[in-house]
This record gives structure tokens, sequence and C-alpha cells, in this order.
């Protein structure tokens, strides 16, 4: 087995945890991992064997393999020069901030043969993967992913936060263009959106209802999938899985009886399954399960919501707060 040579560049909350994974890959040497603090970028070598670096620049050249997960706003850049230096990246979501960039880092792995891969972690949830199987005609979805605040991942608004995993989702599951989308959402804890909803309507009838905050008093990391005899429950948190399927037999009430199956993934883990599979497609040169192109296709979406919300925002109710030199 051909073994790959990795690196994470940006290693705070999330790409530390990337860094582990790589380094605990069998067929795997991890490199080095960069991060502009240098104290961050230490702590996590030391923690997992490799050599830390500031500018991740000078880390390009000793790779095959990056994870990139630096804040969204620094993607492009960094992922554009980690293409042209002929590296495969593992894009952290979202994808870029624009449309135009990522369709810039889409032509550019063309050109260069690269593997560009965008992390929508929830795709490698067990729970999700074991939904495939039961699904036939999803005629209505509803998805509720709700956290308490954390002070990071609030330089992009919650759509770009969370909305966009169940967005990407919804879109690998409906086979269908999408028709409408009817979008509110509010500022409450930040300068950006903090909770928001958007009703996607698709041209095969196909609804889903998505709902998202990031200042809750709880968790809850939802989404019900209903098609004709039978309703799907993923818990992303637990990682769980419920099928209902309507049997011909009837209840006394009128009501088919119900067949109901739970599955638990208690040892799962997403993130795992996510590196893995990018060093599996580096190493075959082959297509990822997240594509460059399923990252630009769920950007898309989330970025029409945004601009509705937007125009939502530009309402009196919302003047007062958002822009009260105007008001």
């Amino acid at each position: 087995m051909k073994s790959i040579r990795a690196g994470v560049i940006g290693v705070g909350y999330l790409g530390r945890f990337h860094a582990q994974k790589y380094a605990a890959l069998a067929g795997v040497e991890l490199v080095g991992v960069a991060d502009s603090n240098l104290e961050t970028a230490t702590r996590v070598a030391g923690e997992c064997g490799c050599t830390p670096f500031t500018d991740y620049r000078l880390l390009l050249s000793q790779v095959e393999a990056v994870s990139v997960a630096v804040p969204t706003t620094l993607h492009h850049q960094v992922a554009s020069d980690c293409l042209a230096a002929g590296v495969d990246v593992l894009l952290e979501k979202p994808m870029t901030v624009t449309l135009a960039e990522a369709d810039d880092l889409l032509a550019r792995a063309e050109v260069g043969g690269r593997i560009l891969q965008v992390g929508h972690l929830e795709r490698f949830n067990p729970a999700v993967q074991a939904m495939g199987p039961f699904l036939t005609t999803p005629v209505f979805i509803e998805s509720n992913r709700i956290t308490t605040f954390k002070n990071r991942g609030v330089d992009v608004d919650v759509v770009l936060d969370l909305m966009i995993h169940d967005i990407d989702i919804i879109l690998n599951i409906v086979d269908s263009p999408i028709e409408t989308i009817h979008t509110v959402g509010a500022p409450v804890a930040t300068t950006t959106t903090d909770i928001a909803n958007a009703r996607i309507i698709f041209a095969n009838g196909a609804t889903a209802n998505v709902t998202v905050s990031r200042i809750s008093r709880t968790n809850m990391r939802q989404m019900r999938i209903f098609q004709p005899g039978s309703y799907i429950n993923v818990d992303f948190g637990n990682r769980k899985i419920m099928t209902i399927q309507l049997s011909k037999e009837l209840r006394e009430n009128g009501m088919p009886k119900q067949v109901v199956e739970l599955r638990t993934f208690a040892d799962g883990d997403a993130l795992l399954s996510e590196v893995t599979s990018f060093v599996e497609h580096v190493r075959q040169r082959s297509r990822p399960a997240v594509s460059g192109a399923e990252g630009r296709r769920a950007l898309e979406i989330a970025l029409q919501v945004m601009a509705q919300i937007k125009e939502h925002q530009s309402l009196p109710l919302f003047k007062k707060f958002l822009h009260p030199d105007k008001g």
C-alpha cells in the first residue's frame, strides 16, 4: 500500500482533530501541521509527532495531501496555493465565501488533475449512510439543527455555519431541481444571522423545511424524511436512525400497522471516515465521495438562502438594530 504524506493547515478546534486522524491512520505519514499561531502549531505537532509550521507554504513541498481548516474567508487563497503546488485538498465546509471562488478552485483542480473534496462531515455520519437503502421517494423533509452558542465559526452566519450541512444532505437525496425557496432569519447574539428557516420546494413536488439556530440552550440535530409508506428519522448527534414502514395490515382505527426498527452506531467516527475516504481517493486517484462540484452546489443554495434573508432584514423591524445610523 502506497504511503501518503499528509499535512493539516489550520489546527485550531477542528483542524487539530484532522491531524489526530491522519496520525492514527495506517499508510499515512503526517508530515506537519501549519497554523499562523506558533503556540497552536507547536502544541498540535507535539501531540501528533510531526513538524510545526507557521507558514503553510513551506509545508506544501513536503506533502501530497492536506486538510484545510482555516477560517472560511481564507479557504480560497489557501486551497489555491495547495492546488498550484500539486497537492490534493480536503477543504472544510463551506467550500468558499463566493461562487466565483468555488468555480476558480474547481477549474484549478480540473486543470491540475488534483483531488478536491469538501468537508461536509455529516455525509460520513454512520446514521446518514445507513438511511440510503430506506430512501424511496422523499416528499417532505423536516430538519432541525440547533446548538448552544460557541464563540467559533461566527465569521460566517448560521446558514454557512450549520444549515449548509442539511442543504447538502437534502440535495443528495432529492433528485430534482429546486423550484422555489422561502426564508426568514435574524441576528440575535452576533452581527450576522444566528437563527434561520428555509422552505425549499423542488420541481418534482418534494418540500424541505430546514431550521437552524446557534443560540439555543440545548443541542438537537435531527432530520425526518416522509415518503409514501414509510418514515425515516435520523438523529445526527446520537448517531441513530429509526425507520417506520407501514404495513398493509390495519389497526382498529384504520391506521396501517407500523414496523419500527431502531439502529444505533455508538462507535461511529464520521471524521475518521471522512479523512480515510479522502486518503483512499488520493491513493486511487478517484472522484471523492463529496466532490468539489457537490460542495459548490450546496454553497450556491446556501448563498441564495442568505440573499433572501438579507432582503428580509431590510424591513423596518430590523433597521432599528442592524442599521441604527439609518433608523
